[in-house]
């Protein structure tokens, strides 16, 4: 990760901080590191400044906990990049929803669920 990205990932301000455990970044599923890294990599491409997005994820971090949702952090954060990818016209809107719903796909048939 670039150091100026890993300086602004370090320094989110605490309500809306990444997990971690231990120092280290915490991820429950693999699609949460992926919507982690696009962030990062898009940021880094010179897609929209890391500001932009911060102030994004903290609007729905709290239009969420305003509705009462049970949405996690990473639910959240991947609301925060559609909107960001959308409005800064990256993306057409379809084609972020269509990526996701493959992303999502794809982490369901790779589990192996056991009883």
């Amino acid at each position: 990760m670039d150091q100026v990205v890993d300086r602004a990932v370090a320094s989110m301000p605490e309500e809306i901080a990444l997990p971690r455990e231990n120092g280290e970044l915490v991820f429950e599923s693999p699609w949460e590191a992926r919507a982690f890294g696009l962030a990062v990599a898009l940021n880094e491409k010179g897609a929209f400044e890391w500001k932009l997005f911060s102030q994004t994820l903290t609007e729905e971090i709290a239009i969420a906990e305003q509705a009462g949702e049970s949405s996690t952090y990473y639910e959240r954060w991947l609301r925060a990049l559609h909107r960001v990818t959308t409005d800064q016209a990256l993306l057409a809107s379809q084609e972020v929803d269509d990526r996701a719903q493959k992303v999502r796909d794809h982490d369901d048939h790779e589990h192996h669920h056991h009883d």
